[in-house]
């Protein structure tokens, strides 16, 4: 049945990023090189993103160690849907979102070890907004600007984890980083009627646009431990940690003159475009953040488990290396989550709903983004369930996840999100050697 699966996800997967696909309607995107994913499955994210917990039937792409667990071939892909609702001083808005979010395969060798591979977004870039300020020009004194952005960074993984004893893992992650990011400014000079509303003066207008063509590799190490306390109770803690890594930036620019037609259309001629030569900015280094993630937690086999995790992330030198935003800077950055899940009875023969997986998780973020020296940060609420599928071990996992994040403070926009998740993960037995033929 995963063989089935697994080329058509493949095939979803590269079109959206072919398409550049917008993963988020955010407009703090705008920033670096876009938002951050989570880089996780639907069930860590249902708890409120935990990396801690791990076992045989579920893939954990946090944490590479994980992978060392595994007792069966496990295929799992999730999606998401995002709704935004951004409030500013100077009114609201709505904005929504749709995209795979992971694509990933796992299988033990042996009984020690186990590899895993994929594809996961990395970072997401989807803004679009406006704003009108003071041109300097008195014949038109106001100036239209507006703000474009799409594409994002992807990441395909292999991942290797290995027992070393049957209660200590460790594990590694190789990440090819790859991926496309255009912004784009256009504005036009007129000025403000009695009604406060912009009124061109001119029927011509400028456009930028920047496009940044991203590659390079990064890393993620983990260890995962978890010992008994006695009969029921156990014991579980793990650390995952990701140097610094550098991505190669190869960027182009456009400037456009635009000409407005009666009807409002846009106009370009081919002699109105030119290329700008950027010099040394042609090609930039980008630098990933280190990051480092610890967390422990309890939990009776089969039944339930509740941890609690502190990551840290220098955000310090993240940025895109052509564009400079002023007011806004980058410093280190820490995530607090608890979370955890519940099953009434896992082997249960006479009641579906006993043998589902609850799952609910609290966060508390600071994303290292000032803005305006106003800190973003982002609270966030999390609740889901894993639906077995028949009497195998595969399950339909959905979640919700509630939060707010940003502030209305120094004139900046608070966003107030609802984010719906869906994942397949799907179990079965390969490599098995036959006894007879």
């Amino acid at each position: 049945m995963i063989r089935k699966f697994l080329g058509l996800s493949i095939l979803l997967f590269f079109c959206q990023a072919s398409i550049a696909q917008q993963g988020t309607a955010s407009p703090y995107s705008f920033l670096g090189i876009g938002d951050l994913k989570f880089k996780g499955t639907t069930e860590n994210r249902s708890m409120a993103g935990l990396s801690i917990y791990s076992d045989s039937i579920h893939l954990n792409l946090q944490n590479p160690a994980s992978f060392g667990n595994l007792k069966f071939t496990t295929y799992t892909l999730g999606a998401s849907y995002s709704r935004l609702k951004l409030e500013s001083d100077a009114g609201s808005d709505k904005g929504s979102a749709t995209a795979l979010d992971y694509l990933a395969l796992g299988f033990p060798i042996g009984k020690k070890m186990g590899v895993g591979f994929g594809l996961v977004p990395f970072t997401s870039v989807g803004y679009n907004f406006e704003g009108i300020g003071e041109s300097g020009i008195a014949s038109a004194p106001q100036k239209f600007a507006q703000y474009e952005g799409e594409g994002g960074l992807n990441s395909v993984f292999l991942s290797l984890g290995y027992k070393i004893t049957e209660d200590f893992s460790v594990g590694a992650t190789v990440n090819y980083n790859f991926g496309n990011i255009k912004n784009q400014n256009t504005e036009f000079l007129g000025e403000l009627n009695d009604d406060g509303e912009f009124v061109r003066t001119l029927n011509y207008g400028t456009r930028s646009k920047d496009e940044s063509k991203l590659s390079g590799l990064s890393y993620n190490l983990g260890a995962y431990y978890q010992t008994k306390f006695n009969e029921k109770l156990s014991f579980t803690t793990s650390v995952t940690f990701s140097p610094k890594s550098d991505i190669s930036s190869e960027n182009t620019r456009q400037l456009l003159a635009l000409n407005v037609s009666g009807a409002g259309g846009e106009i370009v001629s081919s002699g109105q475009v030119d290329d700008v030569d950027l010099g040394a900015k042609r090609k930039t280094e980008l630098t990933l953040p280190t990051k480092i993630a610890f967390g422990a937690g309890l939990g009776e086999k089969n039944k339930w488990f509740a941890g609690a995790e502190y990551t840290l992330q220098n955000n310090s030198d993240f940025g895109n290396g052509l564009t400079t935003i002023e007011n806004v800077n980058y410093d280190n950055g820490s995530k607090f989550s608890v979370g955890g899940f519940y099953i009434p009875k896992y082997n249960s023969f006479t009641s579906y709903w006993e043998r589902v997986t609850y799952r609910a998780g609290v966060r508390y973020e600071d994303t290292g983004i000032m803005v305006r020296n106003e800190s973003i940060n982002d609270f966030g609420i999390s609740f889901g369930v894993g639906l077995p599928v028949g009497r195998s071990l595969s399950n339909i996992n959905l979640g919700v996840e509630f939060g707010k994040r940003g502030t209305m403070d120094s004139g900046l926009i608070q966003e107030n999100y609802l984010n719906f998740h869906i994942s397949l993960s799907l179990n079965d037995r390969w490599f098995i050697k036959r006894k007879y033929n």
